[in-house]
This record gives structure tokens, C-alpha cells and sequence, in this order.
């Protein structure tokens, strides 16, 4: 059975995305969760957007044991050298250097001849492979190149000594049976026939990058490596630009469960699927659909009386998948206000998050709070007690201190908020002021106190767990200075959550 490498993005392709922005310490969670999960490939950031991007990078290439490491970068000398200079101290680094090879791409974005095109793409793979053993190639919008220069491309970069030929559907526009047959182009045109004369050297291969806009992007993927491609980018959930990447749990447990028709495995620990797909979750606050392939809360739920006499009689009757497969296990053990350090400590490992005792400290003392405040502690509640943390590796710009509201149906909303600059923890903000509900005039107030213009985007409320006790994550979206700020915060009282959340992605602005 062949192996088809698993090239994971989230932390590149995902997380740059509106509404998926992580911090330096969310990232190596996620890092480390990825290397445990066995993805072949981690590609870490974009290391020449920001120094914050730079430093996620830079520590994610400490910590990680065995995956490859990858910076992505364009085709120009400064992206390439910044980029290794960020991966170099991994164990395994690797480059990801790109350009556009589109008609419309290099007339409108880049405005440079198809010739200029391919010696900036040449001398790029070049500069790169002076630095780094491992370069992958991207011919950015490869599925509305014209297939001559892109093979022209191709088979110049590769002789530049590009290891891996990445070909992105940027735009999510083919057919899963049009992809396939562009991935066969290419593979028959170039990386055969260059395979075949270097008999003696390492395979160059192919890799898919499908992006989601027509729903395709699974499917596109699954196409590719059945017509020459060995490797698959995707991200947890799905998650990237616009309507997102092919989906890393759907891909791998398309292979595992139709590996009598695909033939191909992954090497990836399906039984960590369920607990990576949570992590993003909790550290994004951006949660899945029920009905989402694989990890959906509703995936491996059943509703009607047929299908559940099915399932009593034979769960293969209308489940083609183990829940336990992906990680999906009983629970049995029940977190609440008598539990101790070591049942928090051994729950969050297997969660997925690993903690210095000095955090552990931190943590529990949270989780104290809130088992006082609730019967029973859901996994759900611990990975945002967890997120909601981060702020011991990276403080937040402002701390709520108080909060009240009065409201009523007959009397709008009365907020009187307290607000601690964490610059300044003596200096303390507070005022008062009337809304239309107790979210409108809490809004209000912090306005008034912290004078920095925002228009609210986006604002929604998500329950955590069932019971009227449950932890509710609210997620705001700002825009500030044309700029767009997202930040979630979770309690047990709504409000509480609101006003966290909206401060916190003011704080972001600064």
C-alpha cells in the first residue's frame, strides 16, 4: 500500500484567515498537537508578515520532534532567507517558496512577463535550496496557468532543485475530475519523465492544495493522488482563506475506510483526529457544524427510529466509520470541585495540552472557580478554561475588573463597568452608561472608557455544553482602523463573556 504524506496548513493557510488569528503560545499547542497526530509536514507560518508570525515559527521549529517544519515564503531573496532563518534550529526544516504562474495573476498582481515569471521562480528555488535541503514550489493559481508554461515552470525549478511540486487550486475552481486530470498533466510532462532520468536520486513528488469555494476541495484532493500525487495539503477542520482548505480528517478517513479503492495509507494516528479538531475549536472559538464530515458533533449520531434499530442490531448498517477510530471514547471520568491537580493535569494531556506545573498552578485555580460554579466539568470546559488561560504567555492589554448590569424588559440595559490597564495595573477605568439591552450599554461604557473607534463585525454566542449551567463562548469580530480584530471569551454568564470578548480584541489593536 503506497503513503501519502499529509501536509498540514492550519497554522499557515488556516490560521490567516479572518476570525482563526492564534497567539505565539496557541500556536506550538497546536504544533504539538499536529506532531502527535503524524502529520509528515507542519508548515508553521509566514514568517516575513510580522515578527509575532516570525517568533511562532521560530518556537514551534524547538519543539517539534518529528515532523518537517515549513516557513512559507515568495520567490524573493529577503521572504527565503527570513523563512529559513526562522526553521533553521528544526530538527527537519523545510522551505515553501511560491509565485503566481496565472494569466491574471502576473498581468494584474505581479505585472511581469511570463519570462520574468519563470527566472524569478528559478532564481528563487535556487536561493532556497542554498539554504535548505527540503523546497517546495508553488506556482500560485496553477489551475488558471496555462499548462505549457506551467510544465516550462515546473521542470525549470525542479532542475533548480525543488524537492516537491505544490499545485494549488488558489481559487477552488476545478472539478474534481479536471484536477485530476491537470495532476496527471503534470505528473506525466515533468516529474515522470524527471524521475525516470534520475534514477539515482531522490523522487520528486507532487502535492495537492485545494481550496473550498465550490466545495470541492476533498474531493479535488482525493482526485490528485489518484493520478500521480503523493502528498495532500489540508488543515484541521478546514479551515483557511475564504470557504477554507480540504480537510485533513476528511481526506485521511476517506483513505483509511476506502483504502480497498484508494490503496493509499497516511501514517496518521486517526485516534487523535477528534482531539485535534477540538483544539482548534477551543482556541479559535470558532465552532464546527453539527453535520461536519468525521468531527461534527452530530457525525456518529443517530436521530431516526430506523437508523437507530439499524445500529442496536449492527452499527455497520449505517456507520461506515468507528467513532473510536478518530478518538471519539467514553469519558469516565467525571471532573467537578472535589476533583485534585493530577485528574485536571491527566485530562488536559489527553486533550491534547501539556503544561509546566507553574501553569498547571494557574489553570487549576480556574478550574476551581468554575467547578463551584458548575456541577460538572465538560472536556469542552477545559479546553476553554485552557484557551482562555493563554494570557500567562502572552497578557491581553486590558482585564475586566467589574461588572454590573441591571435590565429589564420595561428598562433597557444599565451597565457600570471596571476596566485594569495591564500596562498600568493601578490605573483603573470605570464608568457607566444605558444601552438598548445589558450588551449594548456594556459595549457602550468600555467605548467611552477606552476611546479607540471599532465597528462591531460580527457578533455570536455559542452554548459549550447542554444544562443551564454551561460555559457560553461569545466571538467578536472588530473592525478598527480598517483593520479586522477577532477575539472569543467564555463564562458561565453571558454578559461576562461579551465584555471579555469585546475587550480583548480592542486590546488587539494596540
Amino acid at each position: 500500500m503506497g503513503l501519502i504524506k499529509i501536509f498540514d496548513t492550519t497554522l499557515r493557510d488556516g490560521e490567516q484567515s479572518p476570525g482563526f488569528s492564534m497567539n505565539t503560545a496557541e500556536k506550538v499547542q497546536v504544533a504539538r498537537q499536529l506532531d502527535k497526530l503524524g502529520v509528515a509536514v507542519i508548515e508553521a507560518g509566514f514568517p516575513i508578515t510580522s515578527p509575532d508570525d516570525f517568533e511562532a515559527v521560530s518556537k514551534i521549529a524547538l519543539v517539534v520532534e518529528n515532523a518537517e517544519v515549513c516557513a512559507l515564503c515568495r520567490a524573493v531573496e529577503k521572504d527565503i532567507q527570513v523563512a529559513f532563518d526562522s526553521v533553521k534550529k528544526a530538527k527537519k526544516p523545510k522551505l515553501h517558496t511560491f509565485l503566481a504562474t496565472s494569466p491574471i495573476h502576473m498581468e494584474y498582481k505581479l505585472k511581469k512577463s511570463p519570462e520574468e515569471v519563470l527566472a524569478m521562480a528559478v532564481k528563487g528555488v535556487e536561493f532556497a535550496k542554498s539554504l535548505c535541503g527540503q523546497v517546495v514550489f508553488s506556482p500560485e493559481d496553477a489551475t488558471r496557468s496555462n499548462p505549457r508554461f506551467l510544465y516550462a515552470v515546473l521542470r525549470e525549478v525542479v532542475n533548480a532543485g525543488a524537492n516537491v511540486v505544490n499545485i494549488p487550486d488558489t481559487v477552488g475552481y476545478f472539478a474534481p475530475e479536471e484536477y485530476g486530470l491537470f495532476i496527471k498533466g503534470i505528473y506525466d510532462n515533468v516529474i515522470k519523465p524527471w524521475n525516470e532520468a534520475h534514477p539515482t536520486e531522490t523522487e520528486i513528488i507532487i502535492s495537492t492544495h485545494c481550496q473550498n469555494d465550490l466545495g470541492m476541495a476533498t474531493a479535488n484532493s482525493l482526485s490528485g493522488i489518484l493520478n500521480g500525487a503523493k502528498e495532500i495539503q489540508c488543515t484541521i477542520n478546514g479551515i483557511g482563506e475564504r470557504a477554507g482548505n480540504a480537510s485533513l480528517e476528511e481526506v485521511v478517513m476517506a483513505l483509511k475506510t476506502r483504502a480497498d479503492f484508494y490503496g493509499f495509507d497516511t501514517a496518521i494516528n486517526t485516534k487523535e483526529l477528534y482531539t485535534s479538531s477540538r483544539l482548534i475549536t477551543a482556541i479559535t472559538g470558532v465552532p464546527v457544524q453539527p453535520n461536519k464530515a468525521i468531527v461534527g458533533a452530530n457525525a456518529f449520531a443517530h436521530e431516526s427510529g430506523i437508523h437507530q434499530d439499524g445500529i442496536l442490531k449492527n452499527r455497520e448498517t449505517y456507520e461506515i466509520m468507528k467513532a473510536e477510530d478518530i478518538g471519539l471514547l467514553e469519558n469516565k471520568l467525571v471532573l467537578g470541585k472535589h476533583s485534585g491537580r493530577h485528574a485536571l493535569k491527566n485530562r488536559l494531556s489527553e486533550l491534547g495540552f501539556v503544561l509546566s506545573e507553574s501553569e498547571l498552578d494557574e489553570v487549576f485555580v480556574k478550574f476551581k472557580d468554575l467547578a463551584d460554579k458548575k456541577k460538572e466539568i465538560f472536556d469542552e470546559d477545559l479546553r476553554l478554561l485552557f484557551s482562555s488561560d493563554q494570557d500567562l504567555a502572552e497578557k491581553e492589554s486590558f482585564t475586566l475588573k467589574k461588572l454590573e448590569i441591571h435590565s429589564g424588559s420595561d428598562i433597557g440595559g444599565h451597565a457600570v463597568v471596571s476596566i485594569v490597564k495591564n500596562s498600568n495595573p493601578g490605573e483603573v477605568l470605570e464608568a457607566e452608561g444605558f444601552g438598548d439591552g445589558p450588551v449594548d450599554a456594556a459595549f457602550g461604557v468600555v467605548n467611552e472608557l477606552l476611546q479607540i473607534p471599532n465597528k462591531l463585525l460580527e457578533y455570536s454566542v455559542n452554548a459549550v455544553t447542554s444544562g443551564i449551567d454551561a460555559q457560553a463562548t461569545v466571538n467578536v469580530r472588530l473592525e478598527i482602523n480598517g483593520r479586522i480584530y477577532t477575539a472569543s471569551a467564555a463564562d458561565t454568564d453571558i454578559i461576562n463573556a461579551s465584555v471579555k470578548s469585546y475587550i480583548k480584541a480592542i486590546g488587539l489593536s494596540l
